[in-house]
């Protein structure tokens, strides 16, 4: 699957679907976000199972404010609409398909679960 286009319109209905959404924030002019492009690129094709999406941070600048954007790229990774990555920097294509596995292999009932103890009680 190749990657798509996240906007202001767009985001929050796709990371917040059922299953696995890659989101890489990126500019142009950006020279790691350059080098990570491809790398996510094949990434995407090589995992047609998962959602790979691009945020463009200068056409999208309210959405990338709104996300906390401070340093690009940044990748952000959601599961079942629960943000489970978000980290600044370029990775190396191994430690990308490193963390599309860990991902994959997450329980994410077991994930829920540690959410719900660190939630105040009411």
């Amino acid at each position: 699957m190749a990657t798509m286009e996240l906007t202001l319109e767009n985001f929050e209905t796709t990371v917040n679907q059922d299953g696995i959404t890659f989101v890489d924030f990126w500019a142009e002019w950006c020279g790691p976000c350059r080098m990570f492009g491809p790398i996510f690129e094949k990434a995407a094709e090589d995992n047609p199972g998962i959602r790979f999406g691009k945020v463009d941070t200068e056409a999208q600048q309210q959405l990338a404010g709104m996300a906390g954007i401070s340093s690009i790229p940044t990748l952000m990774i959601f599961r079942d609409g629960i943000l489970l990555f978000n980290q600044p920097g370029a990775l190396p294509a191994p430690a990308l398909e490193e963390l599309i596995g860990k991902v994959k292999e997450l329980n994410m009932d077991d994930v829920r679960a540690e959410i719900a103890k660190q939630q105040p009680a009411e």
